[in-house]
């Protein structure tokens, strides 16, 4: 056994030109749908439900795989699984479960979905996820989106943010950022770097349109070389300089841009590491990331975090959570570092 979860502990997927995956859930071996449907019904059934078998099965199986086990289920017991859950679950473990029943795109869609609908916009939850995700991330959520709420992403992200703060969600949205290349063209970098500084640091007020353009428009790597080349210019790095040139929504936003341009994991230890240590622990942000980046790169964020604050993302968890909450997040952790 200690040789499958070691071939597993270094396993990262790469899928077509996407970032490599370094996720903690992976497909689990042996799989059989049909008794995990029947082990997760007796769970439901069992008086009082038997919560521990609930998370044992569903944090240790791929998106994929619950589905098959939906199906299972839905075959055995002719009703619907994610309702029986829905039933027999409730307060946070039953928030992250049905995040698990949704496939990582879906999930991110109705996250954006739930931050935008009714009163007042959750401008934390918008700004995180679409400043965080990849080209090919936001391009399926876009799909995913429309299929799921009949609506364009574009439209409800226009109708629901004002000003510079929603050209540059707008801006990511509509997907124009170019594909890494194989050639560094070294005078594009300057050119991109000049301009940065020249739209901000060295002018009174700020050229916002520039700093969108740049940062939603350019391949990822060639904006990593664009900031180390700023730093020629300006006598501000580029987060520095965010800060000095735009306020609010808008300066969060930029803010997580060039944090993730720059290590997207080490971003997501960090929002881990805040929303478990502030008061009130931000639960939603926790579940919001750990579902979310379990099939993505979690593993990653949880070396990340252990490398920035000296303690394993586990260790943390079982500081600042409980109860059946506290492991169904070790479940999708997996074991510490």
């Amino acid at each position: 056994m200690a040789m499958v979860s070691e071939f597993l502990g270094q396993l990262s997927l790469n899928i077509g030109g996407q970032d490599p995956l370094f996720p903690t859930v992976v497909p689990a071996p042996d799989f059989d749908p049909d008794k995990d449907a029947a082990r997760i019904e007796t769970a439901i059934k069992t008086k009082g439900v038997d919560e521990q078998t609930i998370i044992d099965v569903l944090t240790k199986r791929t998106y994929a795989q619950r589905r098959e086990i939906a199906f299972a289920y839905e075959r055995r017991a002719k009703k619907d699984m994610i309702s029986a859950l829905k039933g027999a679950l409730s307060g946070s473990l039953e928030t992250v479960i049905l995040g698990l029943m949704k496939s990582t795109v879906q999930f991110d869609a109705s996250e954006i979905k739930e931050s935008i609908k009714g009163l007042g916009t959750d401008e934390e939850t918008l700004i995180e996820i679409l400043c965080s995700r990849s080209n090919d991330e936001l391009v399926e959520i876009k799909k995913v989106y429309k299929e799921l709420f009949k609506k364009e992403l574009e439209k409800d992200v226009a109708g629901d943010t004002s000003g510079n703060f929603a050209k540059l969600l707008l801006a990511l949205v509509q997907t124009k950022r170019a594909e890494p290349s194989s050639v560094t063209d070294y005078e594009k970098i300057d050119e991109d770097a000049r301009a940065l500084y020249d739209a901000g640091i060295k002018i009174k007020g700020t050229d916002v349109a520039t700093w969108i353009s740049i940062m939603c428009e350019r391949s990822v790597p060639h904006l990593q070389r664009v900031f180390q080349k700023y730093k020629s210019y300006s006598p501000y790095d580029m987060q520095e300089s965010i800060v000095k040139e735009v306020k609010g929504d808008l300066q969060r936003s930029f803010l997580v841009l060039v944090q993730c341009f720059e290590n997207k994991q080490l971003y997501f230890a960090k929002r881990l590491n805040e929303a478990m240590k502030s008061k009130g622990a931000k639960e939603k942000m926790v579940t919001r990331i750990i579902v979310s980046r379990c099939e993505v790169d979690l593993r990653k964020i949880c070396s990340e975090y252990k490398s920035c604050f000296g303690q394993s993302l586990q260790q943390t968890i079982m500081e600042h959570t409980k109860g059946d909450y506290q492991k169904v997040l070790l479940g999708l952790c997996g074991p510490g570092q």
